[in-house]
């Protein structure tokens, strides 16, 4: 869970710089508004999933570069659930920063580099 909060700290750092190519104000609080709402979703559906799969193993949880030891069909979720965990970490990372940000930009001064054009 610590790599996924980490990678969403990360994420939140692209999103700031991303947010600063997207110019017209009206768009550039859609953008936000669309990252906040798909990482609501994937923050929600990625840790209910994740969690789901890791209780299925019972206990058996491989990391991803373990790929190889997989036999059977079956064995692929233990690899799975770690991976669904910390994408849904990253994205509840990333949701309150997008929304935090969203309002900034939209009480942003008309004039400052924030607004946009």
């Amino acid at each position: 869970m610590v790599r996924g909060a980490v990678q969403g700290i990360a994420a939140v750092a692209l999103l700031f710089v991303g947010t600063l190519f997207v110019a017209d104000h009206h768009d550039r609080e859609t953008f936000l508004a669309v990252v906040a709402g798909f990482s609501m979703i994937l923050a929600g559906m990625g840790i209910v999933v994740g969690v789901w799969f890791w209780t299925a193993c019972s206990g058996d949880i491989r990391r991803l570069r373990y790929w190889h030891t997989i036999t059977s069909q079956s064995e692929s979720a233990t690899i799975v659930a770690p991976v669904f965990v910390r994408a849904g970490v990253l994205a509840l990372v990333l949701f309150p920063a997008a929304l935090g940000l969203y309002h900034l930009v939209d009480n942003a001064a008309y004039d400052s580099w924030l607004y946009g054009s």
